[in-house]
């Protein structure tokens, strides 16, 4: 079961220059693409008529025409044309349209009531648009549940036992964790000053020696239902943050079913922008980190679970989960909500 009144990525605004992109999100199949002027669409990727994926189909003008039986839809899902017979249009040839913008250079796909859907609410991932700083994007498909992406990401004490040749660091195993909430945004802090700096922030500092104390930190911000914004950093010990190498990182889950997602990543840094090792350093990180480490153990944890709930099987929690638990809280919160006013 999954919020239907939330904003989630549907993709990268690139991915649908020129092109239908078909992506099944939330359980749902979509096809996304830009009308003839430039506005970003996106339909239930199915024709009322033999239910074939009109993202099979063609792209002309704005309006999509199925590859199976040429019924012709526009971007609001009117059946604009009938090849067939004198070319009646039946009147349930209708396909429903779904809220989608373009924000962040992201594509926002919305699969509640439309009357609430406001681009305003999507959290801030400004960072994204800047280019004065260096980006790096990524993409995952996950064998795994989308909020156990989220626990994964709202732990970063993991990193210390799953990527120790990236981030291990006494620092961070001994750092100082606090979790706040405002509204039903989680922040899941880690402030670790005064010890060495991990391999990966250490190549934030030109000509680091590996032992001077530095201050690191690694801030994780969660929206519901699984939009995530970390902000990492490092300076000389007892200096400014605004002094150090910093970056944010957008960790976007996307659910595709139960047991799948879509994750996306960009990391935006203000630290050797424009260097081409730098940004290979990052994507090295991003395919070995969290395709190569994350990866393998979120979907072994999946298929150790089955299809099972995780609060229901009553899992041992520790203080490294407060942020983790608050989010699963409030995923549930807002889905008996939605429930409860279908009644």
């Amino acid at each position: 079961m999954f919020l239907r009144n939330a904003w989630y990525m549907a993709g990268w605004a690139r991915e649908i220059d020129g092109a239908m992109l078909a992506r099944r999100i939330a359980d749902t199949p979509v096809v996304v693409y830009r009308r003839e002027d430039g506005q970003p669409a996106a339909l239930h990727d199915r024709c009322p008529h033999r239910f074939a994926p009109l993202s099979r189909g063609r792209l002309e003008g704005g309006v999509i025409e199925c590859g199976y039986h040429g019924l012709r839809f526009d971007a609001g899902g009117k059946c604009v044309g009938n090849p067939h017979g004198d070319g009646r249009i039946p009147q349930a040839a209708q396909v429903q349209a779904f809220p989608l913008v373009e924000k962040y250079t992201l594509l926002w796909i919305w699969f509640g009531d439309p009357a609430r859907a406001d681009p305003s609410t999507i959290p801030d991932f400004s960072f994204l648009d800047d280019p004065g700083r260096g980006r790096v994007d990524g993409y995952l498909h996950v064998q795994a549940n989308y909020l156990l992406e989220t626990d994964n990401l709202l732990d970063l004490s993991h990193t210390q036992f799953v990527h120790p040749n990236f981030h291990f660091s006494e620092a961070i195993l001994q750092g100082r964790h606090e979790v706040t909430q405002a509204g039903d945004t989680v922040h899941s802090n880690l402030w670790c000053p005064n010890g060495a700096a991990s391999p990966m922030f250490a190549k934030r500092i030109p000509g680091y020696d590996g032992r001077s104390p530095v201050d690191q930190w690694m801030d994780m911000r969660w929206d519901p239902p699984c939009l995530l914004r970390l902000d990492t950093g490092i300076t000389p010990a007892g200096r400014p943050r605004e002094e150090g190498g910093q970056s944010f990182t957008a960790h976007i889950l996307t659910p595709e079913t139960e047991t799948s997602t879509h994750y996306f990543f960009a990391h935006s840094r203000n630290f050797r922008v424009g260097d081409a090792d730098m940004d290979e350093a990052i994507a090295h990180w991003q395919r070995v980190g969290f395709g190569e480490q994350d990866k393998p153990m979120l979907e072994a944890v999946q298929q150790a679970m089955g299809t099972t709930d995780l609060m229901s099987l009553k899992p041992v929690l520790l203080p490294i989960d407060t942020a983790a638990v608050r989010a699963r809280r409030i995923v549930r919160h807002l889905l008996e909500a939605e429930e409860g006013a279908k009644r």
